[in-house]
């Protein structure tokens, strides 16, 4: 009876193997197609999972408004809204525990992580503490620069710009430039009667050119 289970089993582990070897080839098939696909349309190599995966169909099963995208690689917590035709990047980090907004026509960048929870007095209370909460809105037409942070209860207004590696915990005005850890406001975004946009910059760096 022994003998009889271990010969079922290892044939059972055989034809498996067979199976997964064949799943293998089959997976590595795709993605050779998708990335020479994708590398002759778009001239960018990406992971498979992004190479499967459909940015707008994520954003469509996440209920954001009509036009917005979020790559696969990023990660959704909670009360995550999101406004039209913003585009979410890769590993980035949307924490909607008690609520995240986010406006339309933002440009959320690669490694960006916004959160609206805090454990740290729950940490260096050795769990005494209970986690602190906060809701985070963001307006329109925000641009948030690779690896930028936003704290918990942070507001942000629209049309502005987060720099860079930049840590945002506190509350930013409309067309406000921002930089740095803390961010501290550092210039204003100016809307021509022409319609261009203009960075002004106070501190830091010089004026950029109408865009």
């Amino acid at each position: 009876m022994v003998v009889e289970v271990i010969l079922t089993f290892c044939s059972n582990e055989a034809k498996m193997k067979r199976q997964d070897l064949k799943a293998f080839k089959d997976l590595d098939k795709l993605h050779k197609l998708l990335r020479n696909k994708i590398k002759k349309k778009w001239n960018r190599v990406l992971p498979f999972n992004e190479e499967i995966g459909d940015r707008w169909e994520k954003a469509k099963f996440l209920k954001f408004a009509k036009g917005a995208s979020i790559y696969d690689s990023s990660l959704v917590f909670g009360d995550v809204k999101v406004g039209e035709n913003t585009w979410v990047g890769p590993f980035t980090v949307l924490d909607g525990t008690a609520g995240l907004e986010i406006g339309s026509y933002c440009s959320i960048s690669t490694g960006v992580q916004i959160y609206t929870h805090d454990s740290l007095r729950w940490a260096l209370s050795g769990g005494k503490k209970r986690y602190e909460y906060g809701p985070v809105k963001i307006g329109d037409r925000c641009y948030f620069g690779p690896n930028a942070i936003v704290s918990m209860g942070v507001t942000i207004g629209d049309r502005c710009v987060i720099g860079t590696c930049s840590f945002v915990d506190k509350d930013i005005p409309g067309n406000s430039i921002v930089f740095g850890i803390p961010a501290k406001i550092v210039g204003k975004v100016v809307v021509t009667k022409k319609g261009k946009i203009e960075l002004k910059f106070t501190q830091g760096r010089k004026n950029e050119k109408s865009l």
